[in-house]
């Protein structure tokens, strides 16, 4: 169960911009406007530390079903 992680990723015209990887605990951004907002992102501890409670609420909840 350690190797499950909780992948959230935005795209715009087929191109991602940026990904929080519960992995990494934080954004990268992969454009110059997703660099920006992962910085934006990142530093709102509150909404990381939710971020990387959604492993344990939605992953491993639902690895049982799969």
């Amino acid at each position: 169960l350690k190797d499950i992680q909780y992948i959230e990723s935005y795209c715009y015209n087929k191109l991602e911009i940026n990904r929080f990887d519960s992995n990494l605990g934080r954004y990268v951004g992969y454009t110059a406007a997703g660099v920006r907002q992962a910085e934006i992102w990142n530093k709102d501890t509150s909404y990381i530390a939710g971020l990387k409670a959604q492993r344990e609420a939605y992953c491993l909840h639902n690895v049982d079903i799969w």
